[in-house]
């Protein structure tokens, strides 16, 4: 063999393992689905240090935020928890404040799809930890020698990629299914779940799905009506104008205009996802194939083009068209579909009804475990499917709630973690963990799961629960759904902390669509109250009986701390209260509020640091 064509053989040997190496890749943590949670998830973990990468199948972030247009904010507007809370504020700060989002009766926050996209991708290039794949379609995943084996396709490029920790923030939970989960579709019967208002007998049948449009407003002598949808019949949407409130018992009421106001958007657009005889259909593609979905979005598009050509021609709203510079879509349609509902994954918990309704009260304390919190009633949409059993979720009234980190972490599968609408909840509970602020920071605990993974080189089941809420707590999240303390307080992490243990409880109230949780800080605390709240952790405590009924003074409290084997003195008390910045009022005896009580206890007792297990348990 001559010296040149070695050479030759050389040099195509080198190309090949060059452009091998060019095809692999290999990250701490990689996120299939750059929706709402996988963009948070992907955003925290590299806060925190972790190697990032997310797949995603379109140009955009943020999924049901943006490429699916519903771009108006389902909930949570007292409580801006994370990074929900830090992508609201930069809304405000791009339109020029709340008011500004303010456009639609649906929501306190509404926007234009595109520039939700801009902010999360904004958000995320910041982080020199993350890179996001996009145009990029995962093809399978494996799990070998402790590792995740992946491949995916960009174009016509097959690439594999290798993952310590793999987050399943897809819209379906197909990753999950792949990855060998075991999981849930459809209504639970009450005979599992032990909720009294699902059904008995469980069934497959999911929520409705939306294909969302966003019409513009080309001006008064603007017509942009449509071609007439194949299939139009204006009948099926004649009861659309009605705007009575599905929460209470009212009569149907007409009125068109303030249907349409429903989702403004500011600079004059619209959002039309509206449920009542409007563009809500009954699809269940979950298990289908590729192909299978395909054809139903097509549908699902149909159906919504035949309610605008309604919108424009029976109710004469022909200036509104497509918005011509939302998507970069040839129908001006978006990329997606609006899912409600996808399979859901059995985890180490499952949240249902009852946890909500009743969270101090329920054999599993899970609300000790809350890693994302809610204010939204139970909704869900079935007015499509006849079929569906007729359950008034709506009016099944629950307060404010959090969700568990156990809901997140599937049952026997290692190195994965759960986010979107897919995680271990009940049917009916998903009708409020699905809604944005819920999935936003959903997928910012899945963020910090994974980043403490590679951090401690645990599983997630291996992980402190402690320690999670705490790196929580330390990005601005909430374990606790309480409206009256907010993390501009300097004393939110001491409640928060006091709240998740359950040594003073918080009161739920269920009210209207935005739920309600609230743990009073400036109202007094009775000693009694106190020791009860205080027995789980300090059994000492069980044969206390000197706690009154009465409003808790300094003194009283200085006595029951000294009971738990923590000497501290009623000058020190005082002190600590003013470097809190907690003036007590009155005359002497002097008495504690519950804020003034919640700081003290953290300070001297510190009993969130007490381990629980993932079912909220004491260790």
């Amino acid at each position: 063999m001559t010296t040149s064509i070695r050479y030759i053989i050389f040099v195509l040997l080198l190309t090949g393992c060059m452009q091998l190496r060019a095809q692999s890749a290999n990250t701490d943590v990689l996120i299939i689905g750059g929706g709402a949670s996988g963009a948070t998830a992907g955003i925290q973990a590299a806060r925190m240090g972790a190697e990032v990468i997310i797949i995603e199948e379109t140009t955009w972030l943020g999924g049901m935020l943006t490429a699916a247009g519903v771009s108006a904010i389902d909930g949570n507007h007292r409580l801006p928890a994370g990074l929900w809370g830090e992508f609201r504020q930069q809304l405000y700060k791009y339109y020029g404040g709340p008011d500004s989002v303010a456009t639609g009766w649906v929501s306190n926050t509404l926007f234009e799809p595109h520039v939700g996209n801009q902010v999360l991708q904004q958000l995320a290039s910041a982080e020199k930890k993350l890179q996001v794949w996009y145009n990029t379609r995962w093809q399978s995943v494996k799990r070998e020698n402790g590792k995740w084996t992946i491949t995916v396709t960009q174009g016509k490029h097959l690439r594999v990629l290798t993952a310590t920790i793999l987050i399943d923030a897809t819209e379906l939970g197909d990753v999950m299914a792949a990855a060998g989960a075991h999981y849930r579709i459809g209504m639970d019967s009450r005979l599992d779940t032990r909720e009294e208002q699902a059904p008995v007998k469980a069934n497959n049948i999911i929520q409705d799905l939306t294909y969302v449009a966003v019409l513009k407003d080309y001006g008064k002598n603007g017509n942009k009506i449509i071609p007439r949808p194949e299939g139009y019949d204006a009948s099926v949407f004649q009861c659309s104008c009605d705007v009575s409130d599905p929460a209470t018992s009212d009569s149907p009421q007409n009125n068109c205009y303030r249907m349409m106001q429903y989702g403004r958007l500011p600079h004059n657009k619209y959002m039309i996802n509206w449920p009542k005889c409007g563009n809500d259909i009954y699809l269940n593609a979950i298990e289908s194939t590729r192909a299978e979905r395909e054809a139903a979005w097509k549908q699902a598009k149909l159906h919504t083009l035949r309610f605008v050509y309604y919108l424009q021609t029976a109710l004469g709203y022909k200036n509104l068209g497509l918005a011509d510079d939302e998507f970069p879509t040839a129908d001006k349609l978006p990329m997606i579909p609006y899912h409600r509902e996808s399979r859901r994954v059995k985890g180490l918990v499952t949240l249902t009804v009852n946890e909500v309704a009743h969270p101090y009260e329920s054999t599993q304390p899970l609300f000790r475990t809350g890693v994302a919190v809610g204010d939204y009633t139970i909704d869900h949409h079935h007015l499509k499917n006849p079929a569906a059993p007729a359950i008034d979720f709506v009016k099944i009234k629950v307060p404010s709630y959090n969700v568990p980190m156990g809901s997140l972490i599937p049952q026997g599968v290692e190195g994965l973690i759960v986010a979107e609408k897919s995680i271990s909840v009940s049917n009916i509970m998903n009708g409020a963990t699905r809604l944005q602020p819920v999935v936003l920071q959903l997928g910012q605990a899945a963020g910090v799961i994974a980043a403490l993974c590679i951090q401690l080189h645990l599983q997630p089941a291996a992980l402190s629960v402690r320690q999670v809420q705490q790196a929580l707590l330390n990005a601005n999240g909430y374990l606790m759904p309480f409206i009256d303390i907010t993390p501009a307080d300097p004393n939110f992490v001491a409640v928060q902390k006091i709240g998740a243990t359950g040594i003073l409880k918080g009161t739920g109230v269920p009210y209207m669509w935005a739920n309600q949780t609230w743990f009073y800080p400036q109202q007094p605390v009775s000693g009694y109250e106190l020791v009860q709240g205080l027995r789980a952790y300090y059994p000492v405590l069980n044969t206390y009986w000197a706690a009154s009924g009465d409003m808790l003074t300094i003194a009283d409290f200085v006595k029951i701390i000294a009971a738990t084997g923590t000497p501290v003195t009623i000058p020190q008390v005082k002190n600590d209260l003013e470097s809190a910045s907690i003036r007590l009022s009155g005359s002497e005896p002097l008495h504690l509020s519950r804020l003034a009580a919640a700081v003290l206890l953290d300070k001297y007792l510190h009993p969130f640091e007490k381990p629980v297990t993932i079912s909220g348990n004491l260790e």
